[in-house]
């Protein structure tokens, strides 16, 4: 019998109650991890009960903190070793994203998207690396995305910027961790169907939100978004022994969205 890649190991999730985390946290449990699910939300509990659902044997704590506060992340780390043993593996997943334009954007919106997207990760980071290396290594997967590095739309500039960041510190970590044997990559999503992408639809489209989402799709050439479980399998694979000398990497998950040169010009 193949033993499932990420038996035994622990596994702390960012972002956990829904979207994106909510599918990374499942595909964790179908593997075999012990998880922490954290988030701000209190339906992180709902969450963890439907993921226990689907896979009765998932041995599962739930933690609600704010990324953005240091100490509540040094807290959520250490509620993770103590019911489950030293931290393999850190998935950095939770994020915002507001849209405004540039000139209108206040400063509030601008440091929301900071205090979330780049200190959460970085606190994250903080709280897990002492227990990596005392237990000799871990993996570090961080969500960036294919907004701020690759492309932009008008509005995002806050999310793009903190997302473009993201691969900076991704980079620097590898470097500075790679003798120590923790790992550190990041995706580069496209777009999922997820609460964040019907809430950009929303302010996007406040009268359709559904045909700012349709019209996303149109443009990804496999013709629609991925699914949350579709970034879990990354993440997992990421955080697995399979991906050991990998480190560093900037993974695109995207449906190929990034590389049409045009939507008008081709045969098709």
């Amino acid at each position: 019998m193949v033993q499932p890649k990420l038996e035994g190991k622990v596994a702390i999730i960012t972002g956990a109650a829904a979207g994106l985390g909510e599918g990374i946290a499942q595909v964790y449990a179908k593997y075999g991890a012990k998880i922490c699910m954290v988030d701000l939300s209190a339906d992180v509990d709902r969450t963890a009960d439907k993921i226990r659902e689907m896979y009765p044997d998932a041995d599962i704590v739930t933690v609600m903190a704010n990324v953005a506060d240091k100490d509540q992340m040094i807290a959520a780390a250490r509620t993770t070793v103590d019911a489950f043993g030293p931290i393999d593996i850190a998935c950095c997943n939770a994020g915002v994203c507001r849209l405004a334009p540039f000139e209108q954007m206040p400063d509030e919106m601008r440091d929301f998207h900071i205090d979330v997207n780049i200190k959460g990760v970085w606190n994250t980071c903080q709280a897990v690396v002492p227990y990596m290396l005392k237990n000799g290594g871990g993996a570090i997967v961080i969500a960036s995305s294919v907004t701020g590095d690759i492309v932009a739309d008008a509005g995002e500039a806050a999310y793009a910027m903190t997302k473009a960041a993201l691969v900076g510190l991704t980079k620097c970590l590898a470097v500075e961790y790679a003798d120590r044997n923790i790992r550190v990559n990041c995706s580069q999503l496209g777009y999922a169907r997820t609460p964040m992408v019907e809430k950009m639809a929303l302010e996007s489209n406040p009268d359709n939100p559904e045909s700012a989402i349709n019209d996303i799709a149109v443009g990804v050439p496999m013709k629609r978004l991925a699914k949350p479980t579709e970034v879990g399998e990354l993440f997992a694979f990421l955080g697995s022994d399979e991906a050991s000398y990998i480190t560093g990497a900037q993974v695109v998950i995207d449906g190929g969205s990034t590389l049409p040169e045009t939507m008008s010009i081709g045969t098709n």
